[in-house]
């Protein structure tokens, strides 16, 4: 049986909370690589294919840990500009997301039962799912949500709020999403994570217009989950993203960690249920992708497929024009948006005029029609769609 057979016989088991770096690592395929992992003496030897099934079949009755999130996209402009706006608040955390890290302590005790915990220079901030209720709660204002989840809600993915930084799990349910013949997939041997053997497998793009070279993952020998994924930039040498645990144990946390309680003059929000899971359990409907590009309803389309899809979605056509101007002001305000300008250069073509913000992993195309353009490819892909 290929690896293509093997993944998608078995439905990707997910079990923790739902979070933004999987963007990073989204697409993806896979042929069947030969190579088998040169184990040491104390892993038994694992082909690629025998991986994606341990993958597959991995379900810890619980565990608990720290995960470290760091980030190096190739954007020092716009980090610097993150940078300069943390006086602003919230410009830190976007910083360490460009190029920095950011550490969570989680807990899992079932899909119905998970606690993330993302420490910050400005405090902590708490997502905790316990069966039916969810809550959400900032240490920096003291500040919260309570969502009680329907009945027939069941586990749904889409029930817990997403969380960043995200585990290594979620992004290896990103980069094996779409397994199909563009990958090449190969094992590479053993490593050590969080003191733990681990294999690792190696996913790397075969278009030559994606700019991701190299996913690799590092597989628990025993309880088969993630302990580890590096996103790797073509021809770089250290990963533009990497989520690992940094310490884990595979002990079943006590109940009392899913239990929240306010502390004294905390402001709780009582949220619908219907804000995040629909009440039918259905899923929530899709507005159709062939909208006008123009129209103020248009939702974002996806243009191809695997490591080479790219998002097209739309803004003011006037959009650039009016940022232009603002830069061309006086004051605190015309400064950062001349800071801004000078980390989206002009480009043109054929397809017209624009600004581009391109990093080691993705690029961004913005037109002076309103279209925006997005993906884990080369500036060249982009033109050529717009």
């Amino acid at each position: 049986m290929d690896i293509v057979s093997v993944w998608k016989s078995r439905p990707a088991l997910r079990w923790l909370v739902p979070g933004a770096t999987a963007l990073v690592v989204i697409g993806g395929g896979a042929a069947a690589g030969t190579i088998v992992a040169s184990a040491d003496p104390s892993l038994p030897d694992r082909s690629a294919a025998q991986l994606l099934v341990d993958l597959q079949g991995a379900n810890p009755a619980g565990l608990s840990g720290t995960v470290v999130q760091s980030a190096d996209l190739g954007l020092p402009g716009i980090a610097g500009l993150a940078s300069s706006l943390g006086g602003a608040g919230g410009g830190n955390g976007l910083t360490s997301l460009i190029a920095g890290s950011n550490t969570a302590r989680v807990w899992y005790a079932g899909e119905d039962k998970v606690r993330v915990a993302l420490q910050g220079t400005q405090g902590e901030t708490d997502v905790i799912r316990n069966g039916s209720d969810v809550w959400q709660w900032s240490s920096s204002d003291n500040t919260g949500t309570h969502l009680k989840l329907p009945a027939d809600a069941g586990k749904a993915k889409q029930s817990l709020p997403s969380a960043v930084p995200s585990t290594p799990q979620e992004a290896a349910d990103a980069a094996l999403a779409a397994i199909d013949p563009t990958t090449k997939v190969e094992t590479t041997g053993a490593a050590q994570v969080a003191g733990r053997d681990a294999y690792e497998l190696v996913l790397s793009p075969k278009d030559t217009e994606s700019l991701v070279g190299q996913v690799r993952l590092a597989i628990d020998a025993e309880q088969h989950i993630p302990l580890r994924v590096e996103v790797y930039a073509k021809n770089a040498v250290k990963p533009a993203v990497r989520v690992a645990f940094d310490t884990i144990s595979f002990t079943v946390p006590d109940a009392q960690q899913f239990t929240f309680n306010p502390p004294p003059g905390a402001k709780i929000d009582e949220a619908g249920a219907k804000d995040l899971a629909p009440s039918n359990g259905a899923k929530k409907p899709v507005p159709h992708a062939s909208a006008p590009a123009g129209s103020k309803q248009a939702e974002p389309k996806v243009i191809g497929k695997g490591w080479t899809t790219i998002i097209s979605a739309s803004v003011p056509k006037d959009a650039l024009s009016e940022l232009t101007k603002a830069g061309q002001g006086k004051g605190e305000e015309a400064q950062q948006v001349q800071a801004l300008l000078g980390v989206l250069p002009e480009v043109s073509g054929s397809w017209g005029k624009g600004r581009l913000l391109s990093g080691s992993l993705f690029s961004v195309l913005i037109t002076d029609d309103g279209q925006v353009l997005a993906g884990l490819v080369t500036p060249e892909a982009l033109y050529k769609v717009a």
